[in-house]
């Protein structure tokens, strides 16, 4: 876990870069000087002519930082919805549409093949004993529903009972005070124990209504809030076209619907992830050199805000760039600075007129091989994060990836589970 607290700043293992600060920029080899007298003399005289190339380092100039609302909680604490949100819209216009809902201490997140994934959590005041149950359901009619249940560790009495766990004891389910038996074996590597078809049968019935649901340890009881849990199996009814089915999680007194009507699950979109060529030979013949100013200006004019998407692109830190292909470049530079999140602008453009830059984002946290990552925490302790992927599919970056690792409700550093609400089929060729 990068800390983001800090305002340091380390630079980007790129292979090929150019470094610019108020001098030009130089797409070149980023080979070093091999001695210092020899760096001096070419300080001089860049300074005299103000050009920068990628072989000489200065000092960056302190970072602006970014004072940004807690963008990744409001991605994953939902505001609370008092009414199902029927009311707004309605389960056919939903249906098949991707879903991210949350109510109460329960949410509900459904991906573009139309798979709902829901979570729950312990009470939000109850944090000793964090616990997180999922359930998930592909669509179809014939969907089964499978459950997994993961035990936080962050205090120390969930940290003795998880040291127990083993072949020999394994995790009970207990519905009002009802023992519905042990969960299959607790994986360590996974992190989690799967429940039986049974408990899961059970929960179903039992999240409908006012219960009191507990996985049990020995002498230790970590409670499951049932608060919210309605809703957000209704909002996943609604996505998957199971309102008034016999399959719908919420059931009403008569299903008017055969299971017929259930929408059937889609396939994820196929990408091919074109690894760059960074030794490409640019097919102009002809270096890519251009000041720092005029790429700020020109990157300015892919924004409606430049001030509020990107406030630190004209600061002193350094431009950086990456070859694709013989006639596209990836330019990075570092956008805005928060108290435990960072972003970096990501565009491509051609390298030479017409440049025609395109945004990617300004939220990037990695870049490698042709893949753009940007992973972003909902609080400082990182027990929920966000993250969105783009690969380069030789033209163009496109979204491959985008998920949250649910609430933030202590279960563990990096978040619960993955939640996506996007998910694509990459395959990976070289030209």
């Amino acid at each position: 876990m990068k800390d983001n607290n800090k305002t340091t700043r380390a630079s980007s293992p790129l292979t090929r870069e150019m470094t610019v600060d108020s001098g030009h920029a130089n797409y070149g080899s980023g080979s070093k000087n091999s001695s210092s007298s020899n760096s001096n003399a070419n300080q001089q005289r860049h300074k005299k002519s103000n050009l920068l190339t990628d072989s000489t380092h200065r000092t960056i100039n302190p970072i602006k930082t970014k004072k940004i609302p807690l963008l990744m909680t409001k991605k994953i604490l939902l505001p609370l919805f008092a009414a199902i949100s029927t009311a707004l819209f309605s389960s056919a216009a939903q249906a098949g549409a991707a879903v991210d809902f949350s109510n109460q201490d329960w949410q509900v997140a459904c991906d573009n093949t139309r798979t709902c994934r829901l979570a729950g959590y312990q009470a939000e005041n109850n944090s000793d004993l964090p616990v997180s149950l999922l359930l998930v359901r592909r669509a179809g009619a014939n969907a089964t529903v499978d459950g997994k249940v993961k035990l936080g560790g962050a205090k120390e009495s969930s940290a003795k009972a998880l040291m127990q766990l083993g072949n020999r004891h394994r995790i009970s389910l207990f519905i009002n005070d009802r023992d519905y038996g042990e969960t299959k074996p607790y994986s360590v590597a996974a992190g989690h124990a799967e429940l039986t078809s049974a408990q899961v049968n059970a929960l179903l019935d039992a999240l409908t209504k006012s219960s009191k649901i507990e996985l049990v340890i020995r002498n230790t009881r970590w409670q499951l809030s049932d608060k919210g849990a309605s809703a957000v199996m209704l909002k996943a009814d609604e996505a998957q076209g199971r309102v008034g089915t016999p399959s719908a999680f919420i059931s009403t007194d008569s299903a008017s619907k055969s299971n017929s009507s259930v929408l059937a699950p889609k396939a994820a979109p196929a990408l091919r992830l074109v690894t760059p060529n960074p030794k490409a030979i640019s097919s102009s013949k002809r270096k890519f050199v251009m000041r720092s100013s005029q790429l700020a200006e020109l990157m300015k004019t892919t924004m409606k805000d430049a001030d509020t998407d990107c406030p630190n692109l004209a600061d002193k830190s350094p431009w950086r760039v990456s070859r694709l292909n013989s006639k596209q470049l990836l330019v990075q530079h570092d956008c805005w600075m928060g108290a435990y999140n960072t972003g970096m602008g990501a565009w491509v453009l051609n390298d030479t007129k017409p440049y025609q830059p395109t945004l990617v984002t300004t939220s990037a946290t990695d870049y490698s091989n042709g893949k753009l990552t940007s992973v972003q925490k909902g609080r400082g302790i990182g027990d929920c994060l966000s993250k969105t992927d783009w690969v380069w599919t030789g033209k163009a970056f496109e979204k491959s990836h985008e998920s949250t690792t649910g609430m933030c409700r202590l279960i563990e550093v990096g978040g619960a589970w993955q939640l996506p609400t996007y998910v694509t089929e990459v395959k990976v060729s070289r030209i």
